[in-house]
């Protein structure tokens, strides 16, 4: 069993407190470590140092930061499974490829935020004096409050925290309950590359007690936060009682639209992995898959036998599609919307029950009523949401019939319904020939509506934690 503390200037130490709590394996719901439950004073004590920390780190040369990263980089890419993949197997419930493809999709996201370190431009414009010339800067934040979550535990933190360090900022980390020892890895990992230890800090800890205190302190100058819609909706109050910069990457609902020309197999093996990667725990997995009448049944048939044949087993085995939910509040929720979807009028195409464990079925209900929470709320589940459309408008119309707007998918091999599908689908991203669930170091990931503020993801990332400045001075005597 592991057992640690917090992450307080760099250096591992018990929490304030005293108190401990257990982080538990969702394959065997068994207790496989202990970490420091951090409180309002241990924040107060990480703000303090990050402070100090940001005086120092910003002061570097751009040159000074992208070492840094890219030697964090370099030791991700020679140490990242030994370091990682037993955690994130055991911790978060990846599988052993999930597992490989977040260790390495790390080492490209530290890469691309190291070169960001050298891009913060910003601009001259010219000035209605002729006597004057005004400059824009781009300056870091200051001290930046990181929410990450248990999905994704090292490659989304990586993405929050890694682009906000090469902008010349500090952090202050607020894991997920669930995944609180990948995060204070992490952290350890980028003080050994030479971010300095005051710069970075991990506080795990529940809600009330470690996150409030978190985002409301004085001492906080940004947010960046992944998770769910309902907690980022909480952390964004709290954050504009002080007009932070927050970057908010929440839920989804997301759509894939299958169009008739799209040949049904190739279809349902896209819509299959880009449901049931990580059991559905992915917030641009697509729940919602809209079909075209003309190829409907075809499509169906050939769904019910992809879930059908997708493994389900040892999370070490490269064969095993998925491993289980990570908690049993987790499994209710799927039960609670399939079973209310059920009661409405959906037919349940395959799945629907457990396989063991914390491991659901891969579930696929047809003609999913629109005022059930399994069509309208995010399950972050293994289910899957099918209904036929006439056509490509009521396709884009019934995709846009969400409070969500984080990604989707348009599978067709024309091109003038592929881009006329991608310019009127609201969301932050569409993906034709694919399903929903891509990401890209360099790409703007966040949504429109219930999805989130912000972008994050290369520049774009780097700008949301930096402030403009216009400086103007006068040319004459």
């Amino acid at each position: 069993m592991i057992e640690s503390g917090i992450l307080l200037a760099g250096i591992e130490t018990a929490a304030s407190s005293g108190e401990t709590f257990e982080v538990i394996a969702p394959a065997t719901e068994a207790v496989i470590g202990k970490v420091g439950r951090g409180s309002a004073a241990d924040i107060d004590a990480a703000v303090l140092a990050a402070r100090e920390g940001f005086a120092e780190w910003s002061g570097l040369a751009p040159k000074d930061r992208e070492a840094a990263l890219l030697r964090a980089a370099d030791i991700m890419a020679a140490e990242g499974e030994s370091r990682y993949l037993d955690l994130l197997i055991d911790e978060s419930g990846s599988t052993i490829n999930k597992a490989r493809f977040e260790i390495n999709y790390t080492v490209d996201l530290l890469r691309t935020a190291a070169g960001e370190a050298r891009r913060l431009y910003a601009e001259t414009f010219p000035n209605d004096n002729p006597q004057r010339m005004s400059m824009v800067v781009r300056q870091p934040l200051g001290v930046v409050a990181i929410v990450s979550p248990y999905n994704a535990p090292l490659a989304l933190l990586t993405k929050m925290a890694g682009f906000a360090v090469a902008a010349g900022n500090a952090l202050v980390i607020k894991p997920s309950e669930e995944t609180p020892l990948i995060a204070l890895e992490f952290g350890k990992l980028l003080v050994e590359a030479g971010v300095p230890a005051h710069a970075i800090n991990v506080i795990p800890g529940f809600g009330a007690e470690c996150g409030g205190p978190l985002v409301e302190h004085p001492g906080i100058d940004g947010i960046a936060m992944t998770g769910s819609t309902e907690t980022g909706k909480r952390i964004g109050a709290q954050g504009m009682q002080r007009m932070l910069r927050m970057q908010l990457e929440l839920g989804g609902k997301s759509a894939l639209l299958v169009l008739e020309d799209f040949e049904p197999a190739k279809a349902a093996a896209i819509a299959a992995a880009g449901m049931f990667n990580h059991a559905g725990q992915i917030c641009m997995a697509n729940s919602r898959v809209l079909v075209e009448q003309g190829i409907y049944a075809a499509f169906c048939d050939e769904l019910k036998s992809a879930c059908e044949k997708l493994p389900l087993g040892d999370q070490r085995d490269t064969a095993t599609a998925y491993g289980p939910l990570i908690n049993r509040r987790a499994l209710e929720k799927i039960q609670s919307h399939q079973r209310e979807a059920l009661d409405k009028g959906a037919t349940l195409l395959t799945g629907g029950d457990i396989h063991g464990g914390l491991v659901y079925q891969p579930t696929v209900l047809l003609d999913t009523p629109r005022d059930c929470q399994a069509w309208c709320r995010e399950t972050f589940a293994p289910l899957m949401n099918v209904v036929a459309v006439a056509d490509l408008d009521e396709a884009i119309a019934v995709a846009n019939d969400s409070e969500y707007g984080l990604s989707a998918g348009v599978l067709t091999y024309n091109v003038q319904r592929g881009l006329k599908a991608a310019r009127a689908i609201h969301s932050g991203s569409v993906h034709i020939g694919m399903h929903p669930f891509q990401s890209n170091a360099l790409a703007p990931i966040g949504g429109f509506g219930l999805s989130g503020i912000g972008r994050s993801g290369g520049q774009y990332s780097t700008e949301e934690f930096t402030e403009l400045k216009w400086i103007s001075f006068e040319l004459g005597d």
